[in-house]
């Protein structure tokens, strides 16, 4: 399922989030102008690698602390489709979850998220030397605080079957319930085995770290999904 857009309007400018996805744009595209065998480099570079975080091994060529690649790593995309993707996902549901937040606390619980993601996928595999990139983690937070909010939401989703694709509204507890349950089940068959590709573990962490955080972040005024639900009913 890809999602589109949802049925959501917004009370104000969702600066921070537009904010966030200029960030990344300008990163990538800085990115993609270096070439192939200098982008790797440049992943290399920002990228966050777990040996380096815990210790197990010495990471050489970087001007700055290991310790600060836990933020310059969720600005960098391995790929225009890793890119794309995150920030599709973050105009969707970022919005909504900045608007329930404001500016300051959402730019806060955005960070954490990303910083809770990263521990979620080190831990694991603390001797890992792959450099971990992207904004997913980040945004998986946004996502689970997106659950607890507005699990009635309309989304406006595509599904491809085979070679037909259909695009129709689905609730978003389904939309995120899907998506969730897709990254444990991938989780657990990646446990075990060492090498690139997506991090699985970053998503889940990222996604537990928002639906906790949510109630701390999100102003009094705003009610959980739950109330919204009950209020319709009545």
């Amino acid at each position: 399922m890809i999602p589109l857009k949802d049925n959501l309007p917004t009370s104000r400018a969702p600066v921070v989030t537009l904010v966030i996805i200029g960030l990344n744009a300008y990163v990538y595209l800085k990115e993609f102008l270096l070439g192939p065998l200098a982008g790797q480099r440049f992943i290399f570079y920002y990228g966050l690698i777990p040996c380096g975080m815990t210790g197990a091994c010495q990471v050489v060529g970087r001007a700055f602390s290991p310790e600060l690649t836990l933020f310059t790593s969720m600005f960098v995309h391995a790929g225009f489709f890793h890119f794309a993707g995150n920030m599709l996902y973050l105009w969707i549901f970022g919005n909504n979850v900045e608007d329930s937040m404001g500016k300051v606390r959402f730019t806060i619980f955005y960070l954490l998220s990303g910083l809770g993601a990263a521990v979620a996928q080190i831990l694991p595999d603390p001797a890992s030397r792959l450099p971990m990139v992207g904004a997913s983690g980040a945004i998986s937070g946004v996502l689970g605080a997106y659950l607890l909010l507005f699990p009635s939401a309309r989304v406006l989703t595509l599904i491809p079957l085979g070679f037909f694709t259909q695009v129709i509204e689905i609730p978003a507890v389904i939309v995120l319930g899907f998506w969730i349950v897709v990254q444990l089940f991938n989780g657990l068959l990646t446990f075990n085995f060492q090498g690139g590709g997506v991090a699985w573990f970053a998503h889940i962490g990222g996604f537990a770290v928002g639906m906790l955080l949510v109630g701390l972040f999100k102003r009094r005024t705003v009610p959980w999904g739950w109330q919204r639900r009950r209020a319709w009913h009545e």
